[in-house]
């Protein structure tokens, strides 16, 4: 089993930066591919992205390209977020997951293990 525990989430101005973090306990991190996945109210959950456990190869959704960066730290267990241009569509709750694959790593019913998640809200 693995447990994840994101933070780091709050209200920032349009324009800002946040930090994301999640750390994972239960089972060797660096073997899992780990992804950042977001729900806004009344819509679907959203890719945001992906970093593969084999050689750490990095995928993003269209709408966070160029803005966000996501990075793990093996020796610290732990998922990083960086969002930096933030807008007002940004806003959800932002859940870390984890999966044995490294493929496919949009697809959200491969992850095995899922955070509750953090909220972020951007403010116009």
């Amino acid at each position: 089993q693995v447990q994840l525990l994101e933070s780091g989430g709050g209200l920032v101005q349009a324009g800002g930066s946040l930090r994301l973090s999640c750390v994972a306990s239960g089972r060797t991190f660096s073997s899992l591919s780990m992804g950042w996945f977001r729900q806004a109210p009344g819509k679907e959950r959203e890719f945001v992205a992906a970093i593969g456990w084999r050689g750490g190869r990095t995928y993003y959704g269209d709408d966070v390209k160029g803005r966000f960066t996501i990075s793990r730290d093996n020796a610290k267990n732990t998922l990083f977020l960086q969002m930096n241009s933030l807008k007002p569509e940004d806003t959800a709750v932002y859940y870390c997951a984890a999966m044995h694959y490294d493929t496919e790593h949009d697809a959200s019913a491969l992850y095995d293990y899922w955070g509750q998640g953090t909220q972020v809200t951007v403010s116009s």
